[in-house]
């Protein structure tokens, strides 16, 4: 009822136009035997006009004769013969009375516009559109032409500002500028005169000065349908109420992609007739306003904007809704089961939001469903059985959520489905050939889980023919290649990561002349890949098993073959036959032999890295257009060919670490001023660091260890202000540290974000960004993190002075190594407000003086050296420190004293910790000392107490002995009477048994 309605409103004023020429045209046929069925004066009108324009073909080739009438695209009224209507619009190609055409725009009516058009008083339909008048304006006689109903100057060309003479134009019913060109207004004002209008067409046209009134002026247009006012740099809040909303016939609104920047306000959805609404990519913010008031409305387009807030309940009342668009927003809150009410929808994308939660089962009564998308949200819980039930449904995808559960298999009813992406959720379970039993559409497939198993035997034969297969991160029950792909036309197709482990069949060469993308990365395949003349531009067989030499394929563009077992010399002819070859990765391989020359003939090569292998001999030279160069962990020996900077691209990614390069840093590597990572560590290079360093503004990662540098660090290179890793490390640099590091901002700022890795330069799904880094004392690779990583390796050099204190400003900085160098000094007291810092190095230098108690606040410290310096008074306990267990992180420090060490603190007089070297021992050892001499003396002093006193009187001594004679005695006789008593017992027991 509301599409009858919506196209009665929208065609009845045309069909009043149409029918009016049609009884004009019968008129002017009746009439053609008639002389002078022309008026004179507008057929010279006429001719005037046709010689401003300029009609290269020509197309007006049938405006000549007496009767202007019968010119092709002029009509006349049957009661006055006068011209009515002009239609010159899309004049190119061939002649016909249609519009639109293919030939181009250059041979398309331009020129000038004659003002000899005045002359055609009775004209009411004038259109233009779609022609080529370059660099002039609209012309201001237009506005005098008071009768025209229909004006459509659109995509003409047209420029500089629109003349507001045409709010003289008091009975135009449809009114089109929509352009591409520079058109623009001074104002809206003029609109009010224009009563009766009811198309408003601007889109393209400059409206930012009308910003603060063009809702005033559009509100004074009650009979408006249609109002089209996209990419006009609207911008500004939009007012929140109106005293009075006069729309109230309007069918169509067209406000996207503007630059609002405001909530969108509830009179917009007041406006009851709505039909079509289109507020995406305006920057609108705050939620979705109340929407029950649109019961007419068919389409909704909110996409691409920043609204928030909960998924509008209510919009299960918007019976007559067909398209549902709100993709690219923050809109959160779970699906309700209302929107199960929308039985006419056919289009719901909801994609790139944070919706959560179930699907609701109801979303199994859209009949009518045609496309589904609500990919990128945060959706759970397992699909919903009633999703078969959408018979209508061509695609579908629920991509990059955390849906799990195993998939139904009621999903094989979806008879109509041509696209199915169900990539990167939690699925569980098996999928199989009855998954697919009913999909004879399907043309893209994408599946991934870890979790999921994809079970289909080797003699299945799909009822489909898919051209976009992707799957990866499943694992496939049979580890043979699928032989079901024998049956379909692939152009584009990722297995990654499934386990298939086998080699790649001859017909599977055979079978995809046409392929254009190929991702079979992260298997275990193995054998030798043979020559193939026609074959696909994306070729990715990383993390493989395959072996022999390199092949070369002469129309593959972009070509990973890194982490496998090839061998042998890189075919010296490679430039010459894969002469369109965008980007190569030979990495970690066994690749012998030196670097093709030809390489450096590829002028479309943007890319390559041969990381990892065992290649010799020099770099060449003449490299042109390279923005990613890694020739990293080879025997590559020579300097660095000035070329490399000099070509009209400079790299951005240069590595040559861990190779057997010399010389110096020349001057040439000053012009690669877009250098992002330079990594020449692990080399044979001296001399100075050169100060023209600091020149190279966007550098991130500078990496110079390992080498024979000497002299100091230059101040230049504080300069870099995005540096994220500094690596100077095992050279034989001194002077002392530039105390201006806190002028690189990347790593002061706590707050800031890592930069984006500069793009590779049409170079799709190609990852050269890792590294080789030891912030924590172990060797990582990092990749996808790298941005993250900001550290300072300044370790095994001669540095001296003390550590500056303005590094306490590095509050972003994750790791810091100066050990092994001859720093003096302390520890700067304000070290604790690098707050970030995970790693920290100072052995083996001569700082002194106590561990400063800031560091406890470093809670996020993982690994700690103080060792071998003179450090003194206790090891703080607190917070990270009680992890810090191995006595050796502090060792060979006299002064310092706690655990982990031995050696504890005790308090001095004046009540100052103070070391107190094994007291424990020392105690224990003063206690045993005391003992043994109070029992020598105990026993030195009794004994001659009582054998002195014998000694001297002889009457005591006798008395002595006569006294233990009688205990002597006594004793016996106890024993032996004892003796003769246990012998007696034991002689009556055995006479008793």
């Amino acid at each position: 009822m509301a599409s009858i309605k919506t196209s009665f409103r929208l065609f009845f004023p045309v069909f009043l136009l149409l029918l009016t020429e049609s009884v004009t045209l019968r008129a002017t046929l009746a009439n053609s035997g008639a002389k002078n069925a022309c008026f004179e004066e507008e057929r010279k009108a006429l001719l005037e006009f046709k010689r401003s324009l300029d009609d290269p073909l020509p197309r007006l080739s049938s405006w000549i004769g007496e009767d202007c009438c019968k010119w092709t695209r002029v009509r006349c009224s049957n009661q006055t013969g006068h011209v009515v209507k002009l239609d010159l619009s899309y004049v190119c190609g061939k002649e016909s009375d249609n519009a639109a055409t293919d030939a181009p725009m250059s041979a398309c009516v331009g020129g000038e516009l004659s003002p000899s058009l005045v002359n055609l008083t009775h004209l009411n339909y004038l259109n233009l559109s779609g022609n080529t008048f370059h660099s002039i304006p609209i012309p201001s006689f237009i506005g005098s032409l008071e009768k025209l109903r229909y004006l459509d100057l659109s995509h003409s060309g047209f420029v500089g500002m629109v003349p507001p003479h045409l709010g003289n134009l008091s009975k135009l019913l449809h009114l089109d500028l929509s352009t591409y060109s520079d058109m623009w207004v001074s104002d809206l004002k003029w609109l009010s005169g224009l009563s009766s209008l009811q198309y408003l067409g601007l889109k393209g046209l400059n409206l930012s000065q009308a910003t603060d009134h063009w809702v005033h002026a559009i509100n004074m247009l009650p009979s408006l349908l249609e109002l089209h006012f996209s990419s006009c740099k609207l911008h500004g809040s939009l007012p929140q109420s109106l005293p009075h909303l006069n729309l109230t016939s309007l069918l169509v609104i067209d406000l996207s992609s503007n630059k609002f920047h405001s909530s969108l306000p509830q009179w917009l959805f007041n406006i009851s007739t709505l039909v079509t609404a289109d507020f995406s990519n305006s920057g609108f913010t705050g939620s979705i306003p109340e929407v029950s008031l649109l019961k007419d409305l068919e389409t909704l387009e909110l996409q691409q904007n920043s609204l928030s807030g909960p998924f509008p309940t209510t919009i299960g009342n918007l019976l007559h809704l067909q398209a549902l668009h709100l993709s690219e927003n923050s809109i959160s809150g779970s699906l309700p089961t209302s929107i199960g009410n929308l039985l006419q929808l056919r289009t719901l994308d909801l994609s790139q939001n944070s919706i959560s939660g179930p699907l609701p089962a109801s979303i199994g009564n859209l009949f009518h469903l045609e496309a589904l998308d609500l990919s990128k949200n945060k959706i759970s819980g397992p699909l919903p059985m009633s999703v078969g039930n959408l018979s209508h449904l061509n695609m579908l995808d629920l991509s990059f959520n955390m849906m799990n559960g195993s998939i139904p298999k009621s999903i094989g009813q979806l008879t109509e489905l041509a696209m199915l992406n169900l990539l990167s959720n939690q699925w569980e379970g098996v999928i199989s050939e009855s998954h697919f039993q009913n999909l004879t559409r399907l043309a893209y497939l994408q599946l991934s889980s870890k979790s999921l198993v994809f079970n289909v035997s080797q003699e299945w034969i799909p009822f489909f023919n898919a051209s976009f297969i992707t799957i990866r991160d499943c694992q496939f029950v049979t580890p043979a290649f699928p032989a079901w792909l024998r049956s379909q036309f692939i152009v584009y197709l990722v297995l990654s990561n499934v386990g298939i482990s086998d080699t790649i069949p001859e017909w599977f060469w055979r079978n995809s002349p046409y392929m254009s993308w190929l991702d079979l990365s992260n298997n275990q395949l193995r054998g030798k890949l043979p020559y193939l003349e026609h074959f696909g531009a994306y070729v990715n067989l990383e993390n493989n098993y395959l072996e022999g030499s390199i092949p070369l394929w002469p129309n593959v563009l972009y070509l990973k073959l890194g982490s496998n077992r090839f061998s042998g010399p890189i075919p010296l002819n490679i430039g010459q036959e894969m002469s369109t070859l965008g980007s190569l990765d030979l990495s970690r391989n066994n690749l012998s032999g030196s670097i093709p020359h030809s390489l450096t003939k590829l002028k479309s090569l943007s890319s390559i890295d041969l990381s990892r292998n065992c290649l010799s001999g020099s770099i060449p030279k003449d490299w042109e257009g390279l923005s990613t160069i890694d020739f990293s962990n080879n025997n590559l020996s020579g300097q660095i060919p000035p070329s490399l900077c000099s070509q009209q691209i400079s790299p951005s990614w240069l590595r040559l670490s861990n190779n057997n390069l010399s010389g110096e840093l020349g001057p040439s590597l000053q012009n690669c001023q877009n250098l992002f990572t330079l990594d020449l560590g692990g080399n044979k290079f001296s001399g100075a660091i050169p100060q023209w360093i600091g020149d190279l503004r966007s550098l991130q990662f500078l990496l110079l260890g390992e080498n024979k540098f000497t002299g100091s660090i230059p101040q230049q290179l504080c300069a870099l202000s995005g540096l994220h890793v500094l690596d100077l490390s095992h050279n034989n640099l001194s002077g002392s540290i530039p105390r201006c590091l806190d002028n690189l901002t990347q790593l002061t700022n706590l707050g800031s974000m890592a930069q984006p890795f500069p793009s590779l330069r049409d170079t799709p799904d190609m990852d050269p960004w890792h590294m080789d880094l030891d912030p924590k004392g172990v060797e990582y690779e990092y990749t996808s993190i790298l941005p993250l990583v900001n550290t300072i390796d300044l370790s095994s050099n001669n540095l001296s002075g003390e550590i500056p204190e303005e590094m306490r400003n590095l509050s972003n900085l994750g790791s810091l190594n100066l050990s092994r160098n001859l720093l003096t000094g302390k520890i700067p007291e304000d070290i604790g407000s690098l707050q970030r810092l995970q790693t920290l190095d100072l052995s083996c230098n001569h700082l002194h003086g106590p561990i400063p108690l800031s560091m406890t606040y470093m809670t996020l410290l993982s690994k700690l050296n103080l060792s071998y310096n003179d450090l003194s008074g206790p090891i703080p306990s607190a917070n990270q420190f009680q992890t810090f267990n191995d006595p050796t992180l502090f060792e060979g420090n006299l002064g310092l004293c706690g655990a982990p060490l031995p050696t504890q603190c005790s308090s001095s007089p004046n009540g100052n910790p103070e070391v107190k070297e094994d007291a424990g021992e020392d105690e224990e050892g003063s206690g045993k000392i005391w003992f043994y001499a109070s029992t020598t003396m105990g026993f030195i002093l009794g004994f001659w107490a009582v054998f002195g006193s014998l000694v001297l009187k002889r009457s005591w001594r006798h008395a002595y002995f006569k006294f233990v004679d009688d205990m002597k005695d006594r004793l016996i006789l106890v024993i032996t009477l004892k003796h003769m008593a246990c012998l007696r017992r034991m002689t009556e027991q055995e006479r008793q048994t």
